[in-house]
């Protein structure tokens, strides 16, 4: 994952405690994502909130004081014990400590900390592994800056599926009921066409059906499949994908027992004669099926990593810096990706 792969960061360790099946309230760990972004604004704004969970934010405690300090709320920090409950007092964090490697100032990005943050990636990973945790929720992270300190990051998704083993990882955003999947997720554009290959998406469509059963309770899941070219490719006129690849690929699917349509045109794809017969749509890649789902709900959206072992929820927007340590960032999402984690990790017991 970096350069210098062969010699990872130290991370601290957690004594392993199964969560009680019978526990009422869920454990969930909190990354607070990029240090010089909105995510810990966010968090911080959540400790007067009751939101069905025992929270454990994966941070830096002295830098979470700092910020709150610098947004005047008030927040009792209480350090985590695994072997011990977790208490949620009104104002109150709990936090897992991992310490920055060196200080964060809001809105001006560190190299530095990048390793920080992977960390704290890390450990809420580990929670989950070992069952101390029912669930992980992730603030926005700042890929650039990953970048910049040598690490090959393109994103939570896959980052999370290199930690787990996961082998084939998809993203599903969610608003309101509209459910859109990626079969490409941070690619250029010019990169898209080669990377939809019928295995890939044969893999994805399979992972999005399960899990949306697994996950989300939907006995016979419907899911759209978005033609690549426009017009899903004018009968070849406008590229082969949609024939060659796409539309075999539904046809086994059906075949199978799946209940999946396409390739559709994108451009009429998200309209309400073809979502009201829909559980979840796949789009072929970012800009196709996000602008439509973020323009529906930004701020009030939740993306899901499907596929995982463990249950993983987050934010729908990035590290905003230029809100961070304002107090103008709205918890929304980070919210709403608590409760349907919560959502999640209930039906995983059940």
């Amino acid at each position: 994952m970096s350069k210098n792969a062969s010699r990872p960061f130290p991370v601290p360790r957690t004594k392993s405690r199964r969560a009680s099946p019978a526990a009422a309230v869920p454990t969930v760990f909190v990354t607070p994502g990029e240090p010089a972004g909105i995510g810990p604004d966010l968090i911080l704004a959540l400790a007067r909130r009751r939101l069905g969970a025992q929270l454990v934010v994966v941070a830096d405690p002295e830098f979470l004081r700092q910020r709150a300090r610098a947004l005047r709320l008030r927040v009792d920090f209480q350090p985590y014990q695994a072997d011990q409950p977790v208490r949620t007092l009104s104002n109150s964090l709990q936090f897992l400590a991992v310490p920055l490697a060196a200080p964060a100032r809001a809105g001006k990005l560190d190299p530095r900390n990048a390793a920080y943050v992977l960390n704290c990636l890390r450990l809420a990973v580990r929670a989950c592994q070992q069952g101390t945790a029912a669930a992980m929720v992730t603030g926005p992270v700042h890929k650039g800056v990953i970048a910049d300190a040598g690490f090959r990051f393109s994103g939570h998704t896959e980052f999370l599926a290199e930690l787990t083993g996961t082998a084939q990882p998809v993203m599903l955003l969610i608003a309101g009921g509209l459910r859109v999947a990626l079969a490409t997720t941070h690619l250029p554009l010019r990169s898209v066409a080669d990377a939809i290959t019928a295995r890939s998406l044969r893999a994805t469509l399979q992972v999005l059906a399960a899990d949306l059963q697994r996950r989300f309770g939907i006995k016979r899941p419907r899911i759209l499949v978005a033609g690549l070219n426009p017009h899903a490719g004018e009968q070849g006129h406008l590229g082969r994908e949609d024939i060659d690849i796409i539309a075999p690929v539904v046809r086994r699917l059906r075949r199978s027992g799946l209940r999946v349509e396409g390739p559709l045109p994108a451009d009429t794809l998200f309209t309400p004669p073809y979502l009201s017969r829909a559980d979840a749509v796949l789009a072929m890649y970012h800009d196709q099926g996000l602008p439509v789902l973020k323009h529906q709900g930004f701020g009030r959206a939740v993306n899901v990593t499907l596929g995982l072992p463990i249950v993983r929820t987050s934010v729908d927007h990035g590290t905003a810096l230029d809100l961070a340590g304002t107090g103008k960032a709205d918890p929304g999402s980070l919210a709403l990706a608590i409760e349907t984690a919560v959502q999640m990790a209930g039906r995983r017991r059940g």
